[in-house]
């Protein structure tokens, strides 16, 4: 009988991981099957697909109201799954508040469950420790301080394996090439706008984004849109009116490149941030949600930074901005500081490289996975 997995990957980054692992699962059976929840990345590795990434990706506490009845569905028709195919393996990557009840339900069901990439725990609810070693048998973390966490001393539950983005993030092409392409011009500055990769993200940080673009316009700058893989034109209408884009070309699909051919970029706080340290520019890191989620957020969460190569260096290297500060006033003098200082950012963003472990994390992960199907 052919391996079967389940893979759950609620979010755009998840998606991008989740495919690197498949793949590498894949090479050491070409006949594994999986299906479950996934993006664009997974679907191209082969998943069977019983709801799309896009359908449950959620931001903030009230924010995830709007949504909590497709998700529901999401969540029910997944157990269904899990009970009906009983998959050798149930392959779940971050997304935790759905994916952690679902790991629960799994072990009820008697199935062997692995986790990768794992919820931010030493920001916020350290008390999910305890439940993750009730209902995963196997933890890859992507941060090496994350081993020390999990792990009580007497046991190994979770692993290092390194960070995967280290291996996927390059760009294909020279930064003058990508100008031309996009109609930028070679010797002007040029701003990157990252605004998030849910709707919500693009509703709540574009309209300010293209408000500081236009503003740094008049000095001299040019800028252009990555609209990530997980949105598509119709959210970019709801965020914000067509000629307010006039002039800033959007591209999608094509995000390292049009990062690396970049002065500096404006980051909607998430994967996003590490993925422009890892291609050495200097960064604004910007984030908004509704007045609820932040009051909540700043009750509940205990860290002194919200980016997350500031939060791996442990200090403040890119300048962050939350809620009303995410204006032109407060973002044109930080991009341009951000690029007067890019030296400083490149010394930084190389030790952040070096801290994030050898190459070859999906294929590490991969391994413990294939240990619990043996």
């Amino acid at each position: 009988m052919n391996r079967t997995v389940m893979i759950v990957a609620g979010e755009a980054s998840g998606d991008l991981h989740g495919a690197t692992l498949l793949r590498a699962l894949r090479q050491r059976d070409p006949a594994l099957r999986a299906f479950g929840i996934g993006g664009e990345h997974l679907v191209a590795q082969g998943l069977e697909v019983l709801v799309p990434t896009r359908d449950v990706a959620t931001m903030g506490v009230t924010e995830t109201l709007g949504s909590w009845k497709r998700v529901w569905r999401a969540y029910r028709r997944t157990r269904q799954a899990l009970r009906e195919r009983r998959p050798h393996l149930v392959i779940l990557i971050d997304y935790p508040e759905f994916n952690l009840r679902l790991a629960g339900y799994a072990k009820q069901l008697g199935l062997k469950v692995f986790y990768y990439i794992s919820p931010q725990v030493w920001a916020w609810r350290r008390g999910r420790v305890r439940l993750m070693r009730r209902v995963i048998d196997r933890l890859a973390v992507v941060f090496p301080f994350e081993e020390e966490l999990y792990n009580d001393g007497s046991s190994q539950f979770a692993f290092f394996v390194g960070h995967p983005l280290i291996d996927l993030v390059q760009p294909t092409r020279a930064a003058s090439e990508t100008r031309q392409r996009y109609g930028l011009d070679v010797d002007r500055p040029l701003l990157v706008l990252l605004p998030g990769s849910r709707p919500k993200e693009l509703r709540m940080l574009l309209d300010s984004a293209v408000a500081t673009a236009r503003v740094l316009a008049g000095r001299g700058w040019q800028s252009a849109l990555a609209l990530a893989p997980t949105l598509d034109r119709s959210d970019l209408a709801e965020a914000v009116r067509e000629e307010v884009l006039d002039g800033i070309p959007v591209v999608q699909g094509d995000t390292y490149n049009l990062v690396h051919a970049a002065d500096v970029a404006l980051v909607a706080s998430g994967t996003a941030t590490l993925e422009t340290a890892l291609l050495g520019k200097p960064m604004v890191i910007v984030y908004r949600v509704s007045r609820l989620t932040y009051a909540l957020g700043r009750m509940l969460v205990r860290v002194d930074h919200i980016g997350m190569p500031n939060l791996i260096l442990g200090r403040r290297v890119a300048a962050e901005f939350l809620q009303g500060d995410v204006q032109p006033s407060t973002l044109v003098p930080a991009i341009e500081e951000a690029w007067s200082a890019r030296e400083r950012f490149a010394q930084a963003w190389s030790e952040l490289r070096q801290r994030l472990g050898a190459p070859g994390a999906a294929g590490r992960a991969a391994a413990l996975a294939w240990e619990l199907m043996a």
